[in-house]
């Protein structure tokens, strides 16, 4: 029950106001057929030469005519139009009541006239211009008297069938049209109203999966560069401490690790606080990628005492700085694994700029790897994060290592320019 009642306050909410014709119309269809039969009736019944049996004869028909209107038309449910065979029926019993009734007395044509207005709900189209054409014909055939004399009566009466059926029925249809645009036009509204609002919800899905996403990118981002920095600034502290502490007996060593601590503690400090703030590296901010690729090695091979040779092939393009930012970060991924894994005595780091790609290589001749094994390994962070950086950009990382024969790292970028943007390069 409270199902029903909720369905219908919808169907009322929702349903279109009627305004004008189309809330009036059919309160005076309904009404209109009553009104006119009781004035109709009452001037017969004050006609003063009528006898009181052929008023009461008028009187029953009129109540049967009221009956029947009232069964047929008043009761029948909305639409009307879609009971095509009720609507028929009760238009050719209507005009039934209609004729005899005129034929008793013409003043009846007065109840007739609501033929104009009922053949409205006749389907199809076709039979509402034929009902009224009929009650046209029925009116005007017994108010005027058949058969005519004269081909002047005769074109008179045809004339007005003619344009009484034109002006009711071409009414009846322009107004349908009408209905039916109207009615388009509506739908059109609510459909267009529905998909603003689906519009609205989908953009505010949107709008939180990109915030969502956003959020867990910035948390790969932090994840990516607390390993590029702190994590890779904190294992050289703790190696330099722990040479420090070996070298207790060698004052310039002991020194030389202790300045090197300090200053891996003060860069590491550096890069945290730019990372936080999404900054470039500090080696590109004041120098081409080239330049920042030999300055890391030259301070890697400072502090862990193992020869780079770097060396860079092709024409040097200034790259956009995304490109140089990973480029950078792969290369001090890979000089880190060296320092902690392959016991390398030498190191080459290449940068080629060949057509549409720059390819970083980075060479030890260290105790090398089977690449299976530590790919299949997730804890090894280092190679991930190269290749998640890498494929972010379209990029592409590849490994050649073999156990005792050293480790050969590539990584390829395509070329893509830098932009002018407040200073990035």
């Amino acid at each position: 029950m409270m199902a029903r009642e909720m369905s219908e306050s919808q169907s009322r909410a929702t349903a279109p106001e009627r305004t004008g014709w189309d809330r009036w119309g059919p309160i005076i269809g309904n009404w209109l057929p009553y009104l006119l039969l009781a004035i109709a009736t009452a001037l017969t019944l004050l006609q003063a030469n009528a006898n009181a049996r052929e008023q009461l004869v008028t009187l029953l028909l009129a109540f049967l005519a009221a009956a029947w209107v009232f069964l047929l038309y008043s009761r029948a449910p909305e639409p009307r139009e879609a009971n095509q065979l009720r609507m028929v029926v009760y238009f050719a019993g209507f005009l039934l009541f209609a004729s005899v009734l005129m034929a008793r007395q013409p003043l009846f044509f007065i109840f007739a006239i609501t033929g104009f207005f009922h053949a409205a709900v006749l389907r199809p189209r076709a039979l509402t211009v034929a009902g009224v054409a009929a009650t046209s014909i029925i009116i005007n055939t017994i108010i005027t008297g058949f058969p005519w004399q004269t081909t002047e009566a005769w074109f008179m009466f045809v004339t007005i069938i003619v344009v009484q059926t034109l002006a009711f029925g071409g009414g009846m249809i322009i107004s349908d049209r009408l209905a039916e645009q109207s009615e388009q036009r509506r739908q059109a509204v609510a459909e267009l109203q529905a998909a603003l609002e689906e519009n609205a919800a989908l953009q505010a899905q949107l709008v939180a999966q990109a915030r969502e996403a956003g959020a867990a990118e910035e948390r790969r981002r932090m994840a990516r560069e607390i390993h590029d920095t702190l994590a890779q600034g904190l294992t050289g502290i703790i190696t330099q401490l722990g040479a420090l502490e070996q070298a207790r007996e060698r004052p310039d060593d002991w020194q030389r690790h202790l300045n090197n601590a300090m200053e891996l503690a003060r860069e590491s400090l550096r890069e945290a606080r730019r990372s936080v703030n999404a900054l470039r590296p500090e080696p590109l901010e004041s120098a081409r990628l080239p330049d920042a690729l030999a300055n890391v090695a030259q301070k890697w091979s400072a502090l862990n005492g193992v020869p780079v040779q770097v060396t860079t092939s092709g024409t040097a393009i200034d790259l956009h700085g995304e490109l140089e930012f990973v480029l950078l970060r792969t290369a001090q991924e890979a000089l880190a694994n060296i320092a902690r894994h392959a016991h390398a005595s030498r190191v080459g780091l290449t940068l080629s700029y060949v057509g549409n790609s720059v390819i970083l290589d980075i060479r030890d001749d260290g105790v090398g790897f089977t690449v299976s094994e530590v790919e299949a390994d997730s804890s090894g962070y280092g190679l991930v994060a190269m290749r998640e950086r890498l494929r972010r950009i379209g990029g592409q990382l590849s490994i050649e290592s073999e156990p005792g024969a050293g480790t050969a790292i590539s990584a390829a970028v395509p070329v893509l320019p830098a932009v002018e943007n407040g200073g990035e390069r």
